[in-house]
């Protein structure tokens, strides 16, 4: 388990004529079941990411670890993080993976999703979000919950079909059969969302570890009674642990609490590519 960040508050980025201020922080456990935590986030802007890794023994480990360094990098290097620069360290992560894991013979792979934080030419600050695999990001607004990435799944490709109902994909025996990872010798496809900054909202990043212990009702409940963002994070990763605790559980909780604009909506689309 790697972990990047620590609970911050009054982060302030200069936007136009007035600072946008987050604060936010993670939290991650073993679970009850699990030797080893495989999990890895990132918790410092412009990231905030999860990867929840896979392959047995340390080689999940090594393949979360892999990504959240790379990316970590690429928002090291430069003011302006794209699509493009996500791309490459998730391509170099991948190098990284197959080196390391050479010698496992189940390989090694991740899943990975989270946000990171762009400003447009008209000052606007967004959130990138982005996803690979079937770790989730959920946004709270209004205290209204939605899920905005799409789990690349077996069951949410039975879902999408009509072949299965939502609410029945954490029982279905292939719950656990994702389509897309980073590592295994695979080219890294992420799917892309842009989400306007607005004052309120409440970004949950979080692994799978999490979302098949509580159903959104609850993880809804959660976000909307705890006010900070630690506490939040662990609040959802210690009733995860508590509803059964099968795998590595991680939440990341990030917070905007000023922007001067009021609004949600998540935009799902090509746009987002530089």
């Amino acid at each position: 388990m790697t972990q990047f960040g620590t609970p911050t508050t009054a982060y302030a980025l200069t936007s136009g004529d007035s600072p946008v201020t987050l604060d936010w922080a993670g939290a991650t456990d073993v679970g009850r079941r699990r030797a080893h935590n495989e999990d890895s986030f990132i918790a410092e802007a412009p990231f905030f990411v999860v990867a929840d890794g896979m392959g047995g023994h340390s080689a999940g480990d090594v393949a979360s670890d892999a990504v959240v360094r790379r990316l970590r990098e690429a928002g090291q290097t430069t003011p302006v993080v794209t699509p493009s620069l996500v791309e490459r360290a998730l391509q170099e992560a991948t190098e990284d993976i197959m080196t390391a894991a050479k010698d496992s013979e189940l390989g090694a792979g991740t899943t990975v999703t989270g946000a990171f934080l762009t400003t447009e030419e008209t000052g606007e600050v967004v959130f990138t979000v982005f996803n690979v695999g079937d770790s989730r990001v959920y946004l709270l607004d209004g205290g209204v919950l939605r899920q905005v990435t799409v789990d690349h799944s077996v069951v949410q490709e039975m879902v999408d079909a009509g072949l299965l109902h939502p609410d029945d994909m954490e029982r279905h025996p292939d719950s656990n059969v994702i389509t897309r990872a980073v590592g295994f010798d695979a080219d890294p496809q992420p799917d892309y969302w842009r989400l306007p900054a607005t004052d309120g909202m409440r970004l949950l990043v979080c692994s799978d570890g999490l979302t098949k212990e509580l159903a959104p009702v609850h993880i809804a409940a959660i976000l909307g009674a705890v006010g900070e963002t630690a506490e939040a994070a662990t609040a959802l990763v210690d009733a995860a642990v508590e509803a059964g605790g099968r795998d590595n559980v991680t939440a990341v909780v990030v917070d905007v609490r000023g922007t001067g604009h009021v609004g949600d909506g998540a935009e799902r689309g090509a746009d987002t590519h530089d």
